[in-house]
């Protein structure tokens, strides 16, 4: 597969693994002070470092809405880059949330044509081209206002790269979208109640005149266009199960039995032949063509029920109109329609999944998220974390009615942490930083030995068992004494209080200051010992 080379992509490469490891400091909560959410200020690529040893193949799904790089200063942020910058900013972000991804998760990119075809490349490179699933079309705009005066072609346009992390996992969840009337359906079955040997037709115009009281003619005169197109479309879906069309079925492409059906219907013309379908919708041909029913398009969304096709890649039924309501905060040019980030998060997550938003901006992703019962990372760098992300999601918690609130029935509660970023776990030596506690640094070494997430809640030495080896840390006085001969130093002392406390006989793994046990002794227990903070390895 080629790749995409620029100045200082050896540096971009490297980038992710030299990032240091930074704490989260907690600043407030807000609602409901159990909730996982997690509000984060702090520059992009060390706040998604922070995360990996806690998240690391947890995440369900990343929505990523970097800078488009178009080379234009806008009032909340500067979105022009030399090129060359703006592909070392994204490669480690792409590397970092590519590790935060779960085994079935889903990559989400928003951008424009500014720098779309580089983003692919770079985006194959680090996700696997094999694991691209689509490049969305995505309609935010008309060719209105401005933009219509200028000679040549409107953009209208932007786009969504979607990546699996592993296609072979990857398991979206089936969605349909809304459109027009289908027009074929020009039938209308007049007696439904009856057996279906006695079923007679009408035209569907007919029969919507005969519920109006007035003829078709008159109707359109009296409503105008548009609005008898949308009284009849409320007709037909109120009146789904009589509205049908006719069609010649695909003779060779049926089952035997259907073709039985259809041999009989045009053998006997005038009369209708039922094929009943265990587990289907039961089939009916009149002269050799099946009447197909408009109740069988129609799929509930938000709660509506519609005429809905299968999702594909073009997303034109988005349409930003009053965007500039939702969340209450301003933020021309950048903020993204909630309908947008429901349907992302509708697609590859169900409830309790976590959503995770590395450059937030407003708060979108996070606000759409909490309204949907997922649970949610928003991570942004500047002072918008403050003024904009922080108080919409306090306005979702007080029951926010903008935006997707209606179609899923948000009517408030939950709540979030609002962290900024603390101290370097590790400072330039490799020393650990005096502020890291215990189950900080718990967390850190359970991530570095086992690569999985600390999960799990660190209050004793016993960190967990991974693949048969027993993780143990002395630090901070965790055993309730800091003097070498019950604290941070092993000793045979500590040693018999851990194998009294915590018996094991597999291979183990201490972390301490030091140790006053000698090599045999060690190695006769199954001991490996790593001295902190030399054996720490911050990568």
């Amino acid at each position: 597969m080629p790749f995409l080379d620029w100045v200082n992509k050896a540096q971009a490469v490297c980038s992710a693994a030299d990032v240091p490891y930074h704490l989260l400091q907690f600043e407030s909560a807000h609602g409901d002070p159990s909730a996982e959410n997690l509000l984060i200020q702090g520059d992009n690529l060390k706040a998604l470092k922070a995360l990996l040893p806690f998240y690391r193949g947890q995440v369900k799904c990343i929505y990523a809405d970097p800078p488009f790089n178009t080379e234009q200063a806008f009032p909340d942020y500067d979105d022009k880059l030399e090129h060359s910058q703006w592909l070392t900013m994204l490669y480690p972000a792409l590397e970092l949330q590519r590790e935060l991804l779960a085994p079935d998760g889903t990559l989400f990119i928003h951008i424009d044509d500014n720098e779309l075809g580089y983003l692919i490349a770079i985006a194959d490179e680090v996700m696997n081209r094999k694991n691209r699933v689509a490049i969305v079309t995505f309609k935010q705009g008309a060719a209105t206002g401005h933009k219509s005066i200028n000679p040549g072609m409107v953009s209208t346009t932007n786009f969504i790269l979607v990546y699996a992390k592993d296609k072979a996992c990857w398991k979206p969840n089936r969605l349909f979208t809304g459109r027009k009337r289908d027009k074929r359906y020009g039938s209308f079955l007049v007696n439904p109640d009856d057996n279906y040997s006695e079923w007679r037709l009408t035209t569907l115009s007919a029969a919507f005149a005969i519920e109006k009281g007035k003829k078709i003619t008159e109707l359109r005169k009296e409503l105008g266009p548009q609005l008898l197109e949308d009284q009849l479309n409320d007709f037909v879906i109120e009146h789904a199960r009589q509205v049908i069309r006719t069609a010649r079925p695909d003779y060779d492409a049926v089952s035997e039995a259907a073709q039985r059906q259809i041999d009989k219907s045009k053998a006997e013309p005038g009369k209708i032949f039922l094929l009943v379908r265990e587990g289907y919708s039961d089939m009916y041909f009149k002269g050799g063509e099946r009447w197909i029913f408009y109740r069988e398009k129609l799929k509930e969304i938000d709660g509506v029920l519609v005429a809905g096709e299968p999702l594909t890649t073009l997303w034109d039924d988005l349409l930003s109109n009053n965007l500039h309501k939702e969340g209450g905060v301003e933020f021309p040019k950048s903020k993204k329609p909630e309908a947008l980030l429901k349907r992302v998060i509708e697609l590859s997550t169900k409830a309790g999944d976590i959503v995770l938003d590395g450059f937030l901006g407003s708060g979108t992703t996070a606000a759409v998220a909490h309204k949907m019962g997922r649970r949610y990372i928003g991570i942004e760098m500047g002072e918008h974390a403050v003024t904009k992300s922080l108080p919409r999601l306090k306005a979702v918690i007080e029951g926010d009615p903008n935006g997707v609130s209606q179609s899923v029935g948000w009517q408030g509660g939950g709540g979030f942490r609002f962290h900024t970023l603390g101290e370097p776990v590790f400072d330039a030596d490799g020393g650990i930083h005096p502020a890291v506690r215990f189950k900080a640094l718990a967390a850190f070494l359970w991530h570095f030995e086992t690569g999985e997430p600390a999960v799990q809640t660190f209050d004793k030495p016993l960190l967990g068992i991974h693949n048969g080896t027993a993780y143990t840390l002395l630090y901070n006085g965790i055993l309730g004494d800091r003097r070498p001969q019950g604290g941070n130093v092993l000793t045979s002392a500590v040693l018999a209080h851990l194998e009294e406390q915590f018996p094991r006989t597999g291979p183990r793994v201490i972390y301490g200051e030091t140790t006053r046990l000698g090599e045999a002794r060690l190695r006769e227990a199954g001991i490996t010992f790593k001295q902190i903070p030399y054996d720490i390895k911050a990568r």
